[in-house]
């Protein structure tokens, strides 16, 4: 059995992209994998050495200090990562930061963070989540209160992707909080020597282990004018909600891949293990479950695909993206738990791709929006 996961938004350039992207990944990041598994995180270093490549928020201009790449270069590392369970780089958050700024920021704001975000000298992070408010945001507690020369920020976050090695954090909080109804505005934190700004424990996670995932807490850090996002107050629930398509894009991109990486290893284990003098590929009951699963995986491909397109023509909208999310990340929850089965019990073990990519395949129903929410999102749009 053959099977191809051709991109309908892939060129010899995107491909010429991806053999840098798939070098780097070999040389840099597999070695390391293990003991960022251990550690739970893959420090600063590999964040520089993909920086100094060129391979970091690939899609901002050159006039911000891109390399003027569009969304199939983030696309092409997204890919490559997901289909390995490599998991440490969080660098959809990372761009995803960069977004915020250079979609919202002043020009100051650009240049003062988009360089060092491209060049890997600043992780960044994205502290919205706490723990009594998670797709609620009106159950946020953290708060700005206005002072003299900017604000005070009070409060704790939990489950921050790259919170533990974040240079930046873009933090969510209620300003104008002696109104009936405090709005929310975003403030970029710079966190080397913040007075006040503390990284907790790195949380203990069921996947994703050599990604580090932290709790922050803001005891009186004073906030400056210049580090509100885009000078504005009060325009925080604005500019996320104007990003999200292209973060649940992302995940979906990520889900389709990482169900590919799960069967080419599902189909190799099949064609090379042996069971009553034949291999597991000779088993009618095999083949066909192969055959479900190819098909489950180009559909998804082909509709992931159709949603990259529309956000490089920016005809994206936000049910779109949301059904992307949706479908892909609970389709990569059936398709690699049916891999595993094909492992028998060698899918159980770590070791094992498959169980990596098992583990790491169910918060993606929950991050980025969880599939009830998914759910709301599309049928408000019907």
């Amino acid at each position: 059995m053959a099977i191809h996961f051709t991109r309908s938004w892939s060129a010899p350039d995107i491909e010429s992209y991806r053999d840098t992207v798939v070098r780097f990944i070999d040389e840099h990041v597999v070695p390391g994998d293990e003991a960022a598994r251990q550690q739970g995180h893959v420090g600063h270093a590999l964040w520089r050495a993909a920086g100094e490549l060129g391979l970091l928020c690939t899609d901002i201009p050159e006039a911000w200090g891109g390399i003027g790449g569009d969304f199939r270069h983030e696309a092409v590392f997204y890919e490559e990562m997901a289909r390995r369970a490599l998991s440490g780089m969080n660098t959809s958050v990372h761009t995803i930061v960069a977004h915020y700024i250079l979609n919202h920021g002043t020009d100051e704001q650009r240049r003062r963070w988009l360089p060092r975000l491209i060049s890997g000298e600043l992780v960044g992070a994205i502290a919205m989540t706490e723990p009594g408010a998670g797709s609620d945001l009106r159950g946020i507690r953290t708060r700005a209160s206005r002072s003299d020369d900017g604000w005070t920020l009070n409060g704790s976050k939990t489950f921050i992707s790259n919170g533990y090695l974040a240079g930046l954090v873009l933090v969510v909080a209620k300003t104008d909080t002696e109104a009936d109804s405090p709005s929310l505005s975003i403030f970029a934190l710079e966190t080397r020597e913040r007075q006040g700004y503390r990284v907790g424990r790195l949380l203990d996670k069921v996947g994703l282990k050599a990604q580090d995932t932290s709790e922050l807490f803001f005891d009186d850090v004073r906030v400056t004018p210049d580090e509100l996002l885009g000078g504005r107050e009060g325009h925080g629930m604005r500019q996320l909600m104007a990003d999200l398509p292209y973060e649940r894009l992302i995940i979906a991109v990520m889900a389709v891949a990482a169900m590919e990486g799960a069967f080419e290893a599902a189909l190799q284990h099949v064609r090379e293990r042996a069971a009553f003098g034949r291999t597991l590929a000779d088993f009618q009951t095999v083949r066909h479950r192969l055959a479900e699963l190819a098909t489950e995986i180009q559909v998804g491909r082909a509709f992931v695909d159709r949603c990259v397109e529309g956000l490089l023509q920016g005809t994206l909208d936000t049910a779109s993206a949301s059904m992307a999310k949706l479908w892909a990340s609970e389709t990569q929850g059936r398709v690699i738990d049916a891999c595993v089965q094909l492992f028998g019990g060698y899918g159980y073990m770590n070791e094992y791709l498959v169980a990596r990519l098992y583990a790491d395949a169910r918060v993606q129903r929950i991050y980025g929006g969880t599939s009830e929410i998914m759910k709301e999102v599309i049928s408000r749009s019907l």
